[in-house]
Protein backbone atom coordinates (compact mmCIF):
# COMPACT_ATOMS: atom_id res chain seq x y z
CA UNK A 1 0.00 0.00 0.00
CA UNK A 2 1.53 3.30 -0.73
CA UNK A 3 1.81 6.00 1.80
CA UNK A 4 0.27 9.34 1.86
CA UNK A 5 1.23 12.46 2.63
CA UNK A 6 -1.29 15.78 3.45
CA UNK A 7 -1.99 17.62 0.30
CA UNK A 8 -0.09 21.37 0.44
CA UNK A 9 -1.16 24.21 -2.12
CA UNK A 10 0.99 27.92 -1.87
CA UNK A 11 -0.82 30.82 -4.40
CA UNK A 12 2.59 32.29 -5.16
CA UNK A 13 0.91 35.59 -6.52
CA UNK A 14 -0.81 36.01 -2.99
CA UNK A 15 2.04 35.37 -0.99
CA UNK A 16 3.93 38.48 0.79
CA UNK A 17 6.87 36.35 1.90
CA UNK A 18 6.20 37.12 5.81
CA UNK A 19 7.79 33.92 6.66
CA UNK A 20 4.24 33.31 8.94
CA UNK A 21 4.04 29.75 7.93
CA UNK A 22 7.68 28.81 8.35
CA UNK A 23 7.47 30.09 11.86
CA UNK A 24 4.22 28.25 12.47
CA UNK A 25 4.89 24.88 11.25
CA UNK A 26 5.91 22.74 14.22
CA UNK A 27 7.03 19.80 11.65
CA UNK A 28 9.72 22.00 9.68
CA UNK A 29 7.73 21.33 6.05
CA UNK A 30 8.73 24.69 5.01
CA UNK A 31 11.93 26.50 4.00
CA UNK A 32 13.04 29.95 2.67
CA UNK A 33 14.01 30.32 -0.63
CA UNK A 34 14.56 34.17 -1.37
CA UNK A 35 12.10 35.16 1.30
CA UNK A 36 9.50 32.78 -0.98
CA UNK A 37 7.99 29.51 1.14
CA UNK A 38 8.78 26.14 -0.43
CA UNK A 39 7.68 22.72 0.75
CA UNK A 40 10.71 20.64 1.49
CA UNK A 41 9.48 18.01 3.81
CA UNK A 42 5.63 17.72 2.83
CA UNK A 43 5.38 13.99 4.27
CA UNK A 44 6.07 15.81 7.45
CA UNK A 45 2.57 17.17 7.42
CA UNK A 46 0.76 16.53 10.63
CA UNK A 47 -2.23 18.68 9.02
CA UNK A 48 -2.58 20.87 11.92
CA UNK A 49 -2.69 23.51 9.25
CA UNK A 50 -1.16 26.23 11.33
CA UNK A 51 0.89 27.40 8.39
CA UNK A 52 -2.91 28.26 6.84
CA UNK A 53 -4.13 29.86 9.97
CA UNK A 54 -1.61 31.95 10.55
CA UNK A 55 -0.85 33.08 6.67
CA UNK A 56 -2.37 36.36 6.45
CA UNK A 57 -3.38 36.41 3.04
CA UNK A 58 -4.52 33.21 2.80
CA UNK A 59 -2.11 32.02 0.57
CA UNK A 60 -1.57 28.14 1.85
CA UNK A 61 -4.35 25.32 1.75
CA UNK A 62 -3.82 22.32 3.28
CA UNK A 63 -6.03 19.47 3.03
CA UNK A 64 -6.76 16.41 1.21
CA UNK A 65 -3.93 13.79 0.62
CA UNK A 66 -1.76 12.56 -1.92
CA UNK A 67 -0.99 9.12 -2.97
CA UNK A 68 2.98 9.28 -3.42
Amino acid sequence: MAEKSIRISIDEKACKKCGLCIAFCPMKVYLSEGGKPIIVNQNACNNCKLCELRCPDYAIIVGGENVD
